[in-house]
């Protein structure tokens, strides 16, 4: 089989070697043509060269051919992945930083929350573009493959105004699934579950060992677990309350709702810090921080490390390679994708971008209904939908008004300021992003006026937390060298969490 596969932000190292390593393990998949593209040459020079070796060392002969010119690396493609962290980690710091100022404390803030939704602005204005270069310049039935946040803005966005079949991808399933599966004493395989919500807000309604229900133990195994006790007490809490068991981290999770985070006297009593994820204040900020640093100043001794073997042990759980593995090989293949509603979940909206079980095969991506979600988790999710709707609109539209309002109504966001404060805030984030705005020039400018009038509200420039870490630099990272590279190369890093002391 010969395709075109383009890889935008390529320079995503995590990403990257990881799903280029599992597409290539599948054996009719070694003649495909491979496209890298990144708008930092650097970093696209170093990611080539190494997944360039993987090949070579798999004894393969295909040539990546990298680029930083967007229409001629999408050229002809029939699959495209999408790695972009649009402003890079400078812009992903106002959206820890500047929150941080009003009481607004974020683990990750890449998904909802003030940091999610500023950084769904910069994302879908760049998300459209590509999008109007696919259409021109890709295969007519190309398939955008989404692993960049805010997964649920992002798609949305593409699929109602960017022209382009999407789907976006995400490992926050296969994480809640093995530890369901450990609190049983069970191995994975033999848990069959089904999860459905939105992205990092779905829901474990069904798991069964065997064709027994696990669900109704969940809370008590939890309660019981040595590990998870201790680590995930925001997602105890809300089974506790809810009923059902949420995919998405402690600390991503504390941070979509409006009861964990609120007061930072508190916050230590709901979050752990043994590992980031479990609820770090910028702890997604600092690992990536220190993973670019890492890379940059020790990619000469990953060149001299082994190459990553392309065989079927080593492949990954990321669902992009098998999605295109069942499309062209008709192998079937399971998994949870996050796709416009159309009625999948019934009590959630139309129009909103759902992540649910489907299906692929020959005859493509299939969903199967799964009618109504449990009142409780419903009513969580739409609240968010809400969030992201509003968000998606404004970042189309450029609408600072439609932009302010998502702010208005993110839960951790309301559940902390005032109005004014929240004014205010969206008035600083618009003028930190504005290299990477260009639909908001006229609110920006706007903005510029209003604080440099002098008549704003006090905020706390010296807040850094509740649970706030130093950035290790790249000496202390030596002292661990395996869990630099580990760091560095996962796309997925929080992926060893419950193993973290």
């Amino acid at each position: 089989m010969s395709f075109k596969v383009t890889f935008i932000g390529a320079g995503s190292i995590g990403f990257t070697r990881g799903l280029l390593r599992d597409l290539l393990t599948v054996p009719e998949f070694r003649d495909i043509e491979v496209s890298f593209l990144d708008i930092n040459s650097h970093n696209l020079q170093m990611v080539t060269e190494l997944c360039q070796r993987d090949i070579r060392e798999n004894e393969m002969s295909i040539q990546i051919k990298p680029t930083t010119d967007r229409r001629e690396a999408l050229k002809d493609a029939k699959y495209v992945f999408c790695t972009i962290r649009m402003g890079g980690l400078e812009a992903f710091a106002t959206d820890v930083d500047i929150p941080l100022k009003y009481g607004v404390d974020q683990c990750v803030g890449d998904t909802l929350c003030a940091g999610g939704i500023m950084y769904g602005q910069r994302g879908i204005a760049e998300m459209l573009e590509i999008c109007r270069d696919i259409r021109e310049v890709a295969l007519p039935d190309v398939l955008l493959l989404n692993y960049s946040n805010p997964m649920a803005m992002l798609t949305w966005a593409c699929n109602k105004y960017g022209g382009v079949r999407t789907i976006g991808l995400c490992h926050g399933v296969q994480h809640g699934h093995q530890q369901i599966a450990e609190v049983y004493g069970l191995k994975k395989s033999e848990v069959d579950i089904v999860c459905a919500g939105i992205n990092h807000q779905t829901w474990y309604i069904s798991a069964k060992h065997q064709g027994k229900d696990l669900t109704a133990g969940l809370l008590a195994a939890f309660e019981q677990h040595p590990e998870f006790s201790r680590t995930e007490k925001v997602r105890i809490d809300m089974l506790r309350r809810f009923g059902y068991y949420s995919t998405e981290s402690n600390g991503h999770l504390s941070e979509y709702v409006p009861w964990y985070r609120k007061r930072s006297a508190e916050i230590m009593d709901w979050i752990d810090l043994g590992s980031w994820i479990n609820g770090e204040t910028g702890g997604y900020l600092r690992v990536c921080t220190e993973g670019r640093n890492w890379f940059e100043t020790d990619f000469p001794n990953w060149m001299k490390e082994p190459a990553l073997e392309y065989t079927a042990g080593n492949r990954g759980e990321e669902h992009g390679s098998y999605i295109i593995e069942g499309l062209e090989t008709g192998r079937i293949y399971r998994g949870h994708f996050n796709v416009v509603n159309h009625g999948v979940i019934s009590n959630l909206p139309e129009d909103a971008v759902i992540e649910a079980p489907g299906y692929v095969d020959h005859n493509g991506i299939s969903m199967p209904l799964v009618g109504e979600l449990p009142l409780g988790p419903a009513a969580v999710c739409n609240v968010s939908i809400s969030v992201q709707r509003l968000a998606v609109e404004a970042a189309v539209h450029g609408d600072d008004l439609l932009l302010r309002q998502a702010f208005m109504m993110d839960p951790l966001v309301g559940a902390v300021c005032s109005p004014p404060e929240i004014w205010q805030m969206v008035d600083e984030m618009l003028v930190a992003g504005e290299p990477w705005l260009p639909q908001y020039t006229a609110a920006i400018a706007e903005a510029k006026q209003r604080l440099a009038s002098g008549n704003l509200i006090p905020t706390r420039t010296d807040n850094e937390g509740a649970a706030r870490l130093k950035v290790k630099s790249v000496e202390e990272m030596q002292l661990d060298r395996e869990a630099a590279n580990k760091n560095a190369g996962e796309s997925d890093k929080g992926k060893d969490r419950e193993k973290v002391h």
